[in-house]
């Protein structure tokens, strides 16, 4: 058996298989477990995300794993061996470190696969899945991450809207978690943009939609934000330290006139605005205020767009980096293999000492001179220790065996002239 690694993702299976086979995390200690039982693998860990769900093991039968999976899902085999890749050994080690290093993701770079690879080692813990092999495996991928994340810029630089928006945000505010957000929307955009300002510590959000339940809906999620209507989005807008605005509306909904008067309100404090929607949510002439900073989409596309080229240079650094962690990974994986030969060998040497030793102080007890027990001793101790090589040797060269004597040649440490 030997590690292996598979799975579909967004680059191999439609939106419409990859959610057939997503796993809820509820749902993965009994899959985990059932997978086990059905296949015969001996440890494994699935990962399921939005974009990807793939399973690491150790198996020597992947057709296993999908027959099962296929029976799970009630998905015919064709189906899913047309989206599926496989990797083993070394590729499969690469794989899951560029997986858990944002090298593989929709986004370059983006951190929270990382997460989500952690998550996936720790519902495999949970559900006694991982054993002492898979867990070697992950602790060096994690290993391997950090240095990724240490010696490159891979994650330096924001590559998405909602992500570049919230890092412009971050260097305008000194203090960031004491700011007060107010998102205009609740959809995909707002809401990668309201987890990208949780998660950079703002503890106060405001969301405001035509929508309440929407709204609400989303703040649910957040773990709690205030929602408000967004005919009632004057009332609220002088609370704003931070204004990110995403709607479908095809006019602004936040004019110059509104703008003025919840300064007015603030005492002049400034207000950050960032207006992410196409066509435009907030009217052009508010930038034309004093303490306003207003920013559009087209000034976060042309920040996003060096970041990318950025961010592929140091993805360029980042493989070199997992190439070296998998190819030590592996050469210690395979010292560790022989560790057992090793000791095997030395126990043998040692029970050939212990004997010629008993025979040596049986000789000394006989009245033999010392230097005739220790010429026995050595020469007993010599022949029993080249018995078996200088065999294998003569069988090697009578057979023309060449590989195999210049194999033990190396491990004699002996040199053979030509």
């Amino acid at each position: 058996m030997g590690f292996i690694a598979l799975g579909i993702n967004h680059k191999t299976a439609s939106v419409n298989l990859r959610e057939k086979v997503a796993f809820l995390p509820e749902s993965l200690a009994h899959a985990l477990q059932s997978a086990c039982a059905s296949t015969g693998v001996s440890e494994l860990a699935i990962l399921s995300t939005c974009n990807r769900t793939e399973f690491y093991g150790w198996s020597d039968d992947k057709q296993a794993i999908i027959q099962w999976l296929s029976q799970q899902r009630q998905l015919s085999l064709s189906e899913l061996q047309s989206s599926i890749y496989f990797y083993e050994e070394k590729e499969a080690l690469r794989h899951l470190m560029r997986v858990a290093s944002g090298l593989d993701s929709m986004v370059l770079g983006e951190p929270q696969i990382f997460g989500q690879v952690k998550v996936a080692y720790q519902h495999a813990q949970q559900a006694g899945t991982i054993g002492q092999q898979l867990d070697r495996v992950f602790q060096q991928t994690f290993s391997a991450v950090k240095r990724v994340r240490t010696d490159t810029a891979i994650g330096a630089n924001a590559v998405s809207i909602g992500f570049a928006a919230v890092q412009l945000a971050r260097q305008i505010f000194t203090d960031f978690q004491q700011a007060k957000a107010l998102l205009v929307g609740a959809g995909e955009m707002i809401g990668l943009v309201a987890k990208h300002l949780k998660e950079q510590g703002v503890q106060h959000i405001t969301i405001a939609n035509r929508s309440l339940e929407r709204a609400e809906a989303l703040a649910a999620e957040l773990g709690g934000a205030e929602t408000v209507l967004l005919s009632d989005l004057a009332e609220v807008l002088h609370h704003a330290d931070i204004v990110i605005s995403c709607t479908g509306s095809q006019l602004p909904i936040i004019g110059k006139g509104m703008v003025e008067r919840a300064l007015k309100k603030r005492r002049y404090q400034p207000i950050f605005m960032v207006d992410i929607a196409v066509p435009r949510d907030i009217e052009p002439e508010v930038n034309e205020l004093d303490d306003v900073y207003l920013y559009t989409v087209d000034d976060l596309e042309s920040t996003i767009e060096e970041n990318r080229r950025a961010r592929q240079q140091a993805a360029a650094e980042a493989e070199t980096l997992i190439e070296q962690c998998a190819a030590q990974f592996v050469q210690e994986q395979r010292a560790q293999a022989a560790k057992g030969l090793v000791l095997a060998y030395r126990q043998q040497v040692e029970e050939v000492r212990q004997a010629e030793m008993v025979k040596a102080q049986q000789w000394l007890a006989q009245g033999l001179s010392p230097n005739d027990v220790l010429e026995r001793l050595t020469r007993n101790l010599a022949n029993k220790l080249m018995h078996t090589p200088c065999v294998q040797l003569k069988e090697a060269a009578a057979t023309n065996q060449h590989q195999k004597l210049a194999w033990s040649a190396d491990l004699l440490g002996i040199h053979l002239e030509d």
